[in-house]
């Protein structure tokens, strides 16, 4: 069977962001969303998933960007100067190879976000991570003990197979090849994301698409796609959104991207194609 899971990234962080997600849900193909526990639109956008509770919802676990959700003193070596997390990916990375940052203090605030979550009586469906920290082997450790206490054994595998990776990048620019870069270099992390999660009983989608094409899924790239859905359960990323004043104070170097990817996920033809090709949508509640 063919089983495909379409996951917008980042729920929460715009009430542009949530708004595009649930239409894409209504109107189009869209399954699967992740929600961050960080950020301002959080509110806005459990009101919008308990209204919609076809919606599967897990968590985008944030460690780079914005307010921590735990409290400052229980988590010092996770912050920066100005007592948020650190700011950038390539931050972040240096800090944690390097061991500035603790293990309990990463767990602490992974933890919190996941209650946070809860609390507004949102049942995660699984986890993934902003900007893809939990492929650091460190970080792969903590949130895999994280999330194993928490109850939740579903996960996202951030890896994409390199033939994936060439055959859909768009290489024309010199954002396609930094991305396709990206996207083969983070193959070294799949081996140990295999055995921790054979470890800690963890579960993922068997195919990952869409690290390589990160804010360049048009319609015919998300067609291309889900033309190449195999047999098992395959997951898409994308990051829908409405290209407004919100999302530009943001300042997520996606931004009319966002609207591209939300309007290829309205594309009245891709229903047919799956319908075609015998792909059955489900979200992470359903895998396995």
């Amino acid at each position: 069977m063919k089983e495909l899971i379409l996951n917008a990234d980042d729920f929460g962080l715009t009430r542009g962001i949530n708004e595009a997600i649930i239409r894409a849900h209504h109107e189009g193909i869209l399954t699967s969303a992740t929600l961050m526990a960080n950020e301002t639109a959080f509110d806005d956008a459990v009101k919008r998933a308990k209204r919609n509770p076809s919606l599967g919802v897990g968590v985008h676990l944030v460690l780079v960007g914005g307010r921590p959700v735990a409290p400052a003193n229980e988590i010092a070596s996770l912050m920066d100067e100005s007592g948020e997390l650190p700011r950038s990916l390539g931050a972040f990375v240096a800090r944690v190879t390097a061991g500035l940052i603790q293990d309990e203090h990463i767990e602490r605030e992974l933890h919190a976000q996941i209650a946070k979550i809860r609390a507004a009586r949102i049942e995660p469906t699984h986890v993934d991570s902003h900007k893809h920290t939990h492929a650091h082997p460190r970080v792969m450790e903590s949130v895999a003990r994280v999330i194993r206490q928490s109850g939740v054994n579903r996960i996202r595998k951030p890896f994409e197979a390199l033939q994936d990776s060439w055959s859909l990048a768009r290489v024309e620019s010199v954002a396609g090849v930094i991305q396709l870069m990206g996207a083969t270099a983070a193959q070294i992390s799949a081996p140990r994301f295999e055995t921790v999660s054979r470890e800690y009983g963890l579960r993922s989608p068997d195919r990952f698409l869409g690290l390589a094409v990160t804010g360049g899924i048009s319609a015919a790239v998300l067609r291309r796609m889900i033309d190449t859905v195999q047999e098992g359960v395959t997951e898409i990323m994308l990051h829908p959104g409405l290209c407004d004043s919100d999302l530009a104070a943001t300042g997520s170097r996606l931004q009319a991207q966002r609207q591209t990817e939300f309007e290829a996920l309205l594309d009245p033809a891709l229903k047919g194609v799956l319908t075609q090709r015998g792909i059955r949508l489900i979200s992470y509640a359903e895998l396995n």
